[in-house]
């Protein structure tokens, strides 16, 4: 780690080595950068959380084109909020921005609130979160760590461990908050954003282009990829779960997850632990007894902390054999006019191909 004689001075130059970078290769035109109101910033920094910005773009402007304002962002069913984050990932940030805009709305009066500490007591919002949706909407001076501001500050300061560490964090947020500047903090926010994101890569920094790297000790010492320290690995558990594709007159049906675990919310098939469970789960939810049963080739959907490992099945109803009506909870999902909901990718995968069948 960089010495106390040589990193007061260095603190004092990071802040303006960042900005002037800045101001010739940072980003400007990304489109919440366009009238970065802390709504519309807010948005971006959830849907940015573990997705890169290429991802969000089309999915920001969507919602935004959907949701104008927490207004209509609080007024819209959960159902056409999850639809718009279909395919996005991590579904809980969706549900958070549902819950936290009405409580906006109902607690602020539609204005988003403008101490940090109401703001953090938002669903789904960080520290790291609050401070760049503050410091990018309204200029205030709060420090920020996310993942590349994280890897930034790691490798300029040689700081050993993973970050989620307790004790590696504290370190890393002392160091984001001693080099967070008093003026121009929208922009420097953003460069820190920008660097760790185009030039301080988490496999091949391109050192050559960083305003930092003369100070940077993790290249003067040539171990920038050792910075900052990995998690532990561990082996990922596999889970295997049958799904099932219950067809009848050009529907399929479909059941509503539960708020909490994956997807939660969501639409999505039912599941059944084994084949054999097939035929009695059928007869009992869905009152029927003649049907025709398919497996279809298996399907791995990986999550951060487990492989998923789903074998769909395809259940063929006669005509005329939807004894169970739509409820909240359970629909026929229409393929000719399917309804705006919100269902998983990997699900919307499996209810494509066993269309095309």
């Amino acid at each position: 780690m960089v010495t106390s004689s040589t990193q007061t001075d260095l603190d004092v130059r990071f802040p303006d080595l960042v900005l002037r970078w800045f101001r010739d290769h940072g980003r400007k035109d990304l489109p919440w950068q366009q009238d970065p109101t802390p709504y519309r910033v807010w948005i971006s920094e959830v849907m940015l959380q573990q997705t890169q910005v290429a991802t969000v773009i089309p999915y920001y402007e969507r919602f935004m084109n959907s949701f104008a304002d927490v207004h209509a962002l609080a007024a819209a069913h959960i159902d056409d909020v999850l639809h718009h984050w279909s395919g996005l990932g991590y579904y809980a940030r969706a549900r958070n921005l549902h819950k936290a805009a009405s409580i906006i709305c109902d607690d602020y009066g539609g204005k988003f609130p403008g101490d940090f500490d109401s703001v953090i007591a938002l669903p789904g919002i960080g520290r790291s979160t609050a401070g760049a949706i503050l410091a990018l909407s309204r200029g205030e001076q709060c420090a920020i760590l996310d993942g590349n501001v994280k890897r930034v500050l790691a490798r300029f300061y040689a700081v050993d461990g993973w970050p989620g560490k307790m004790s590696v964090a504290k370190k890393l947020w002392d160091f984001s908050e001693q080099n967070t500047p008093a003026n121009n903090v929208a922009a420097y926010t953003q460069a820190m954003m920008d660097l760790g994101a185009t030039v301080c890569t988490r496999t091949r920094p391109v050192c050559c282009d960083c305003p930092l790297a003369k100070h940077c000790q993790a290249h003067i010492l040539k171990r920038e990829t050792d910075f900052p320290g990995k998690r532990e690995k561990r082996a990922k558990p596999r889970k295997e779960i049958y799904m099932l594709l219950i067809h009848s007159d050009g529907a399929i049906y479909l059941e509503r997850r539960p708020p909490a675990g994956i997807w939660g919310g969501l639409w999505s098939l039912p599941e059944v632990e084994s084949f054999d469970e097939i035929t009695d789960w059928c007869e009992k939810t869905l009152q029927v007894r003649q049907f025709n049963i398919e497996k279809r080739e298996e399907m791995r959907h990986s999550f951060t902390h487990f492989d998923l490992d789903i074998r769909p099945v395809v259940v063929q109803l006669g005509n005329g054999a939807r004894a169970v009506a739509d409820t909240e909870d359970r629909i026929w999902y229409e393929l000719d006019s399917p309804r705006q909901i919100g269902i998983a990718a990997p699900v919307t995968e499996l209810i494509h191909k066993s269309a095309l069948d």
